[in-house]
C-alpha cells in the first residue's frame, strides 16, 4: 500500500509540543552550524585534548550531580536544547564553557513590606515563596540572575495584590491571596524556567492603635451578644415560671408537695435553717385583727 507523504507545512501545522515552545522562548540557541572557523577551532581543541592525553582527561571530564544540570556554551552558543547531566560530561578545552544549575526547591523569604490597603490602613506583611528551576537552559539564557529576579518580582507582586484588598480581606482570606500571588508569579517566571510551588503569607502586622480599636470593638460585640443571650434566657425562664404557676394553681396539693421538696433541699444544705412559708391571706387577717383591736382601744379611751 503506497504511503502518503504530507507536505512539510502540513506536517508542522499540528499542536506544538512543550519542547518546541521552550525552544522558541529560549534566547541564545542557534541551530546553525559552527561554520568554517568554528569547525577549525573545534578540531584544534579536540587535537589538543588528544595530544595532552591523559592529563587533559582530568580537566575535560566534569561531574554533574543528580540535582544539577550543566548548560554548555560552545563558542558562545548553547550546545543543545537540553542541559546535560547528571553524570559525566565532556568539556573541550578553550571553546567550551559550562554553567551548573541547581534544580532543587529554593526558599525565598520576602521581607516585611509596608502596604497601604484599599481601606487606607497601613500594614506590614511578609511571606515566603517556594520555587524551583525546571528548565536550566531558560534560567541561564533568558535572565541574568534568576534568583534575584524572582525575589524582586515576588516582593512587587505581594505589594500589588495586597494593595487591592481591604484589611479584613487580608486577615480572613490568606489562602486565596496566596493562591493568586502564586498564579501571577508562575505566569511571569515561566520564560525564566521557574515553577512556583507554593506561596505563604507569614504575618500581618497592624499598628498598635488599630489593634486596641479592634479589640475594643470585638469586646463590645461580645458584651452585646451576652446581653442579648441573657435577655432571651430571662424571657424563656419567665415563660417556664408562668407555665409552672398555672399547673400549680390547678392542684393545691402540688403546691404542698413543692413546699415539702423545698424544705428537704434547704435542710440538706443548711441544717440550722428552716423556712416556714405563710400564706398572704393569714398575714392580712392578722394585720386586720391588730388594726381593729387598736381602733377599739382608741374609742374606749
Amino acid at each position: 500500500m503506497p504511503s502518503i507523504k504530507l507536505p512539510k507545512n502540513e506536517m508542522d501545522s499540528g499542536v506544538s509540543t512543550p519542547e518546541k515552545q521552550d525552544k522558541e522562548n529560549l534566547v541564545g540557541i542557534n541551530n546553525k552550524r559552527l561554520g568554517v572557523c568554528g569547525w577549525i577551532l573545534f578540531s584544534l581543541s579536540f587535537l589538543l585534548m588528544i595530544i595532552t592525553f591523559p592529563i587533559s582527561i582530568w580537566m575535560c571530564l566534569k561531574v554533574v550531580k543528580e540535582y544539577e544540570r550543566a548548560v554548555v556554551f560552545r563558542l558562545g552558543r548553547i550546545q543543545a536544547d537540553k542541559a546535560k547531566g547528571p553524570g559525566l560530561i565532556l568539556i573541550l578545552p578553550c571553546i567550551d564553557v559550562f554553567v551548573k544549575v541547581d534544580l532543587r526547591t529554593v526558599t525565598c523569604n520576602i521581607p516585611p513590606q509596608e502596604i497601604l490597603t484599599r481601606d487606607s490602613v497601613t500594614t506590614q506583611v511578609d511571606g515566603v515563596v517556594y520555587y524551583r528551576i525546571y528548565s536550566a537552559v531558560s534560567a541561564v539564557a533568558n535572565v541574568n540572575d534568576v534568583h534575584q529576579a524572582t525575589f524582586l518580582l515576588a516582593q512587587t507582586t505581594l505589594r500589588n495584590v495586597l494593595g487591592t484588598q481591604t484589611l479584613s480581606q487580608i486577615l480572613a482570606g490568606r489562602e486565596e491571596i496566596a493562591h493568586s500571588i502564586q498564579t501571577l508569579l508562575d505566569d511571569a517566571t515561566e520564560l525564566w524556567g521557574i515553577r512556583v510551588a507554593r506561596v505563604e503569607i507569614k504575618d500581618v502586622r497592624i499598628p498598635q492603635q488599630l489593634q486596641r480599636s479592634m479589640a475594643a470593638e470585638a469586646e463590645a460585640t461580645r458584651e452585646a451578644r451576652a446581653k442579648v443571650l441573657a435577655a432571651e434566657g430571662e424571657m424563656n425562664a419567665s415563660k417556664s415560671l408562668k407555665s409552672a404557676s398555672m399547673v400549680l394553681a390547678e392542684s393545691p396539693v402540688a403546691l404542698q408537695l413543692r413546699y415539702l421538696q423545698t424544705l428537704t433541699t434547704v435542710a440538706a444544705e443548711k441544717n440550722s435553717t428552716i423556712v416556714f412559708p405563710l400564706p398572704m391571706n393569714i398575714l392580712e387577717g392578722i394585720g386586720g385583727i391588730s388594726y381593729d383591736n387598736h381602733k377599739k382601744l382608741s374609742n374606749r379611751a
